[in-house]
């Protein structure tokens, strides 16, 4: 009990210092999960639009999908990513294993089925008497658009939110694509399973509370977005 004690204070001595190789795995961490998420709600956005307003036979099977993706295991994507774009794969001769933009491209592809299928949801639940009203007063199908993602806005930003959370939470993906090389692609999840199993444990504790806190964080944000 002492050791786990201990354990606890060194952790948070690390986290109060500034430690530099705690606050550089948390930093490419966030740069990693941010920059995954921005792309992912760049391309969700559009296409959440398009398949929202747009009628086409088998838009409910999409959806579904779409929506059975939204559990889709981080290993099996990162499997999917490994084959693509290693040296074998269609996609090698970008040399992009083992860097951070392939873990972006894989976190997009993690991310990308939860966005896109919250922000349609989002986009259903604007009152239809909102849209009538627009385009009643003139507007096109880009303004009606506008209107919509107006009044959706709180819950596209819940869709982004939960996107983020599932990218820095992860541990399958970016073991298998990223090889956790230290100050390359080493993130919080990944060095949190290779100090415990080396016995590190005031190094992953402290990790680990970064981890909860940056979970806790999305939370209290998504709690307060949810109340608007």
């Amino acid at each position: 009990m002492n050791e786990l004690l201990q354990g606890f204070i060194k952790a948070l001595q690390l986290i109060v210092t500034f430690d530099s190789e705690v606050m550089e795995i948390t930093g490419r961490t966030l740069a990693i999960a941010l920059s995954s998420c921005i792309l992912s709600t760049v391309l969700c956005l559009p296409l959440g639009s398009f398949i929202h307003f747009k009628r086409f036979p088998g838009k409910r099977i999409l959806i579904s999908l779409i929506q059975t993706f939204y559990s889709m295991p981080t290993v099996v994507v990162g499997l999917l990513v490994f084959l693509f774009f290693s040296r074998i794969g269609p996609f090698g001769v970008f040399n992009l294993m083992f860097t951070p933009t392939i873990m972006v491209i894989g976190q997009v592809i993690l991310v990308s089925p939860i966005v896109l299928g919250l922000i349609i949801s989002a986009f259903s639940g604007v009152d239809k008497a909102i849209i009538d009203t627009a385009r009643s007063l003139g507007a096109n199908e880009f303004q009606t658009g506008i209107v919509i993602l107006k009044e959706a806005r709180f819950a596209v930003m819940a869709a982004v939110i939960l996107g983020f959370g599932r990218a820095i939470s992860e541990v399958g993906l970016a073991p298998m694509v990223g090889g956790n090389i230290k100050g390359f692609t080493r993130v919080l999840t990944t060095a949190i399973s290779l100090e415990t199993s080396k016995g590190d444990v005031e190094l992953s504790i402290a990790l680990g509370i970064i981890l909860i806190l940056i979970a806790l964080i999305i939370n209290i944000v998504l709690n307060r977005i949810q109340q608007r």
